[in-house]
């Protein structure tokens, strides 16, 4: 089993530190695939959470969604 994120900031977090070893060219070759299949789980996990965040949205627009204006 695939441990998850607690949260959508501690995946970011994990996926930026696991994308600046794998960029390093420091990581050892046996522990490339490992680091390449984590970072497919926490891209999916974080695709997953803003899909429903954006679900949410939706649903208290009135399955509308609204551009975002910054004040």
């Amino acid at each position: 089993m695939v441990a998850q994120p607690q949260s959508y900031e501690a995946a970011v977090a994990e996926l930026e530190t696991l994308v600046s070893r794998l960029e390093s060219g420091q990581m050892p070759l046996s522990d490339l695939l490992a680091g390449y299949q984590r970072g497919a789980v926490l891209l999916a996990y974080c695709r997953d959470q803003l899909q429903a965040v954006e679900h949410q949205i939706q649903v208290l627009d009135n399955g509308q969604l609204k551009t975002w204006d910054e004040a």
